[in-house]
């Protein structure tokens, strides 16, 4: 038997020469085909969740152990329609993803069990000529690191960063174990919570010695045209854009019309290969999808002949004959070639803000700095946050780029306060669109800053009091 290992490595040699080559195909969604499938209770609970409290019918990820038959026959499909690349059944497979239904403790062998069906259902359509891809898909957890869900108190997370990344570094050890070719962040409504699965992401690739291409996918939730944490397009690109991507995109949300400007600002501003799969239009009343398979494939043959796509599939409502028409309207057509960008520094809040050669004085707000500032000291010391707020507001309307915080102060909890004070800024988009300066001469600051900040920020600055180390 050949070792899977050595069999990957090859697949992932050929991938670069595959990107230039052509438009890459990812499949279509897997909730809809599933839907169809008409399954019932005991489908998901099958012979391993017998004892699990509550309904599991919906929870589609548990079907990879209890009937990986049908898991296997959907990527078979897709497969059969021409894509290059399928998505792992492990949307909501992490501790977090999995707690409503009280199987969290079935997170990693559900990522294992999902990356070996895709990875069975990949070698039967595999040739020699073509090599077919399996991306282990880490979608959201229902806990967000920017976003609190008290209305009354906004600062309060019921999840932290580090909870966060054990729970993303279990779901990507199970998609490696499992085959996976390739690891998928996708459908990203909080850039925080993707930095923390990219960090895991990394930390895992660290233990294990060996790297594997990563995507990300983010969702445009709506026309306004910012993730769900509030971070435009290009934004998110800045504050992902450390982890040196295979690809960078979109995906969910909308359909190809309302998804396009926005991928034509990420075409714009990342330097790496694009991804797009987009919903089959706007769900309709009963929240079904109508766009059909030929409207939907001619609209992205225009983006493939605009020179906007490296890899193109189909997300919500998205079907077989969906990715055979896009694969169709994308043969032949040559794609995307990343832009070559001058090396400026790039900063985000939710919004980018670049400094380059033209950039004149960068005006930095440093009144939010309790060394700096008797009367902010005051208030970080006696939890007046609104008015805390409205001093760092005031430095944005008159004019801070970036915004200075500092609580390195004998009497303050520093890095509680740090974490605090980011919180509560985040739920402030008036605040929040500028980067953020983390002022500290303690390390552990820092990383607290560093921590709750979704953004690409500055780090001001590195002691060495500590040791290098």
């Amino acid at each position: 038997m050949s070792d899977p290992n050595i069999a990957r490595a090859a697949r992932l040699a050929r991938l670069p020469g595959l990107l230039a080559e052509r438009i890459l195909v990812l499949d279509g969604a897997m909730g809809t085909m599933l839907q169809r499938a008409h399954l019932v209770e005991a489908d998901y609970r099958g012979t391993t969740f017998t004892d699990i409290a509550g309904d599991l019918k919906g929870n589609h990820d548990l079907l990879c152990l209890t009937r990986p038959d049908i898991v296997r026959g959907v990527h078979a499909e897709y497969l059969a329609a021409g894509a290059d690349i399928v998505e792992t059944n492990s949307f909501s497979s992490t501790p977090i993803g999995q707690a409503d239904y009280g199987t969290s403790d079935s997170a990693y062998a559900l990522n294992v069990a999902a990356a070996r069906v895709a990875r069975e259902a990949c070698d039967a359509a595999e040739t020699a000529e073509r090599p077919r891809y399996v991306a282990g898909s880490i979608g959201p957890t229902p806990r967000t690191a920017s976003i609190s869900p008290s209305v009354e108190d906004p600062g309060f997370r019921n999840v932290t960063f580090d909870e966060l990344v054990d729970s993303y570094s279990l779901a990507a050890s199970g998609l490696l174990d499992g085959g996976a070719d390739l690891l998928l962040v996708e459908t990203i409504i909080d850039t925080l919570n993707a930095k923390a699965a990219l960090f895991a992401i990394d930390e895992v690739f660290e233990g294990r010695g060996y790297r594997v291409p990563v995507m990300i996918s983010g969702t445009i939730t709506d026309r306004s045209g910012r993730l769900l944490s509030g971070q435009t397009a290009e934004a998110f690109w800045i504050s992902v854009a450390h982890a040196k991507p295979l690809s960078v995109g979109l995906n969910c949300a909308l359909g190809p019309d309302l998804l396009r400007g926005h991928i034509q600002e990420l075409s714009r501003t990342a330097e790496t290969h694009l991804s797009a799969h987009p919903n089959a239009g706007l769900p309709n009343d009963l929240g079904g999808y109508d766009l059909a398979a030929g409207v939907m494939a001619e609209e992205i043959g225009a983006w493939a002949r605009d020179g906007l796509l490296n890899i193109v599939g189909g997300c919500c409502g998205t079907t077989p004959e969906h990715i055979a028409a896009i694969t169709a309207a994308v043969a032949g057509v040559a794609p995307r070639r990343p832009p070559a960008r001058p090396a400026v520094t790039r900063l985000a809040g939710l919004e980018p803000f670049t400094i380059g050669p033209t950039t004149n004085f960068v005006n930095v707000g440093e009144r939010t700095n309790v060394t700096g500032s008797r009367r902010f000291a005051t208030l970080i010391k006696e939890s007046r946050d609104d008015e805390a707020l409205a001093v760092a507001r005031q430095q944005v309307e008159a004019g801070a780029q970036i915004l200075d915080l500092n609580f390195d102060e004998a009497l303050l909890d520093s890095e509680a306060a740090m974490a605090r004070f980011l919180r509560l800024i985040a739920s402030e988009p008036a605040i929040a669109r500028v980067p953020v300066m983390l002022d500290s001469s303690k390390w552990s600051v820092l990383e607290s800053g560093l921590k709750n900040l979704q953004g690409k920020g500055v780090v001001n600055s590195i002691s060495l009091k500590e040791g290098e180390a």
